[in-house]
């Protein structure tokens, strides 16, 4: 049996501090409960001048991945460096070379997870990666292990940190998208460039992992429909409130048939519904399973210690796998390679949703007749209506809320209302869920 576990580490930033860190301070309480100890013997950085993490010696630092990839010391390689390339070349050299992997990159396995799987199967090494979704939350594990007996029907997912954090100012505080990001960069909490998150991409990122996980589908990545919140405006968070609803941005998917729905966008959810209750950076994925019934995992989505925990479960997983001659017994997507299905992903023009609108609008009579005949024409009712501020001759919001309809319909009469010379601006569209 061996003695030890050797880990090759690829990265130094942020989450590869973390691990460094995790394995110190625990590094004793680890080797209780695997049985032998976890050592680095070797980290790849891209900046060889920045200094070193305390404690952390620089005979271990090297620039030539091969001193990793092809060192026989190495039983894990752990990939913390993020980005697309070098990264999936790091990777499959590391598997190619037989090594068992552990990597936190959900854009890398979005984009090219089949061809990382297939390598990972066929060399008959672990792949894990729990730190690619929601940091600290133990979500994979939850999907591929603990809800393993279940046939998956829902799943909604805050899943980026960031833009929770940005709808939480705008609701608790009025604040305007704007200066809640700008808060939300000086606290650290968005980078200088906010795109992948303030658009909806890295949830996209996350959902197509999770997607792939609990459907057993590959999924990809530019079949999910994705929209971001830097739309919204304080003005439709204030009429949500009136409904009882809050606008969160959320990861959707929902098996229908033998079709499934995946898409990222804000939405409306009842304020007693538990993903509503999730503010701030904290993460939050509420899966219902036919048996189960409905579940939440909860907790910090980022950071250096929380996704770091993450890498280093990962690393005791496979420690385990390599010391009790486990490795492949889970596979890198959960279902068996064979035994995986190709589901269509639902365009969103097919789902049927409930919906918000504000139209803005003329203030005279006969506007309200005008919109509802085209929305009747188009087999969208009403549910509910709100208009204030009269000002006759002007321009006044007016806001509705409408019944399960097609979005094809939708868009179609959308389309047709902002035509109307009664409608001044166009008109603002949300999604609404009840969570079930």
């Amino acid at each position: 049996m061996k003695d030890k576990i050797g880990i090759g580490l690829i990265g130094l930033g942020t989450v590869g501090s973390g691990v460094i860190d995790i394995l110190s301070r625990n590094g004793e309480l680890i080797k209780r409960r695997l049985g032998v100890p976890i050592e680095i013997k070797k980290i790849l950085r891209k900046n060889p001048g920045k200094p070193l993490p305390a404690g952390v010696s620089g005979d271990l630092m090297t620039m030539d991945i091969k001193d990793i990839t092809e060192n026989p010391t190495v039983d894990i390689v752990v990939e913390v460096m993020g980005g697309l390339e070098p990264a999936k070349s790091y990777i499959l050299s590391a598997i190619n070379n037989g090594k068992h992997v552990v990597t936190a990159n959900k854009a890398l396995l979005a984009l090219s997870g089949e061809e990382l799987y297939h390598a990972a199967s066929g060399r008959n090494v672990d792949l894990y990666f729990e730190g690619s979704v929601c940091g600290g939350i133990p979500i994979i594990k939850a999907i591929r292990e603990g809800l393993a007996a279940n046939r998956i029907e829902t799943i909604y997912g805050i899943v980026n940190g960031t833009s929770n954090f940005i709808l939480t100012k705008m609701t608790m505080e009025g604040k305007e998208f704007g200066e809640a990001l700008r808060d939300a960069q000086s606290l650290g909490y968005a980078e200088a460039d906010p795109t992948f998150d303030i658009e909806g991409i890295d949830a996209a990122h996350k959902l197509s992992v999770i997607v792939n996980m609990a459907f057993g589908t590959p999924v990809d990545f530019k079949e999910i429909y994705t929209e971001g919140i830097s739309g919204i405006l304080p003005l439709d968070i204030s009429y949500a409130k009136e409904f009882n609803y809050k606008i969160k941005l959320l990861a959707i998917a929902k098996m229908k048939d033998d079709s499934i729905e995946v898409r990222v966008h804000p939405t409306m959810v009842p304020n007693n519904h538990l993903i509503a209750t999730v503010d701030g950076i904290f993460n939050a994925v509420y899966i219902t399973g036919d048996a189960v019934g409905p579940t939440l995992f909860y907790g910090r989505g980022a950071g250096d210690l929380p996704t770091g925990s993450a890498v280093v479960g990962d690393i005791i997983d496979v420690a385990r796998n390599i010391l009790n001659g486990g490795c492949g017994r889970i596979p890198p997507a959960s279902f068996k390679e064979e035994n995986r299905t190709l589901l269509r992903i639902l365009s969103i023009d097919e789902i049927i949703s409930l919906y918000y609108f504000r139209f803005t609008v003329i203030d005279k009579p006969g506007v309200l007749s005008r919109i509802s005949g085209i929305l009747g024409a188009h087999n969208i009712s009403i549910a509910s209506v709100i208009q204030k501020g009269r000002k006759e001759g002007g321009n006044v919001p007016l806001v509705m809320m409408a019944h399960e309809a097609r979005e094809r319909d939708v868009k179609s009469a959308l389309k047709e209302i902002d035509r109307l010379p009664v409608i001044s601006e166009k008109t603002v569209m949300i999604r609404v869920d009840e969570g079930r």
